[in-house]
């Protein structure tokens, strides 16, 4: 249940995301739902690699190059994903951004839900 729940939160997020952030495409809920599952993918997947890579940088710049890493794997999950589109990089690195300060404020309230059950 929980696993559906984050799933259905991701690309709610995504889906908010591409009200805020012009560049940012996502054609419907489907097609955010299975660009959530190609993001969860790439991020678990080249985005560990590439995370573990890049952390002297990440640490030199106080986190704040972990933001592109997320851009460039939304970019990489772009191309993968029908109906999800990013038109540049600037649309990436804030859309990175904004979904992980949505995912947050997600992420905390469904804690909170699953902790009262």
């Amino acid at each position: 249940m929980k696993l559906i729940v984050n799933w259905i939160l991701s690309a709610l997020a995504l889906i908010i995301v591409a009200h805020v952030v012009p560049g940012f495409y996502v054609a419907s809920f489907i097609a955010a739902m299975i660009a959530a599952v190609i993001i969860g993918f790439v991020n678990a997947t080249i985005g560990l690699i590439l995370k573990i890579l890049t952390l002297p940088l990440t640490i030199v710049t106080f986190g704040i190059f972990w933001f592109v890493v997320n851009a460039i794997l939304l970019k990489l999950a772009a191309a993968f994903s029908p109906g999800f589109q990013i038109t540049g990089f600037i649309p990436a690195f804030l859309g990175a951004i904004v979904l992980s300060l949505v995912n947050l404020i997600f992420r905390s309230g469904s804690k909170a839900m699953f902790e009262e059950n």
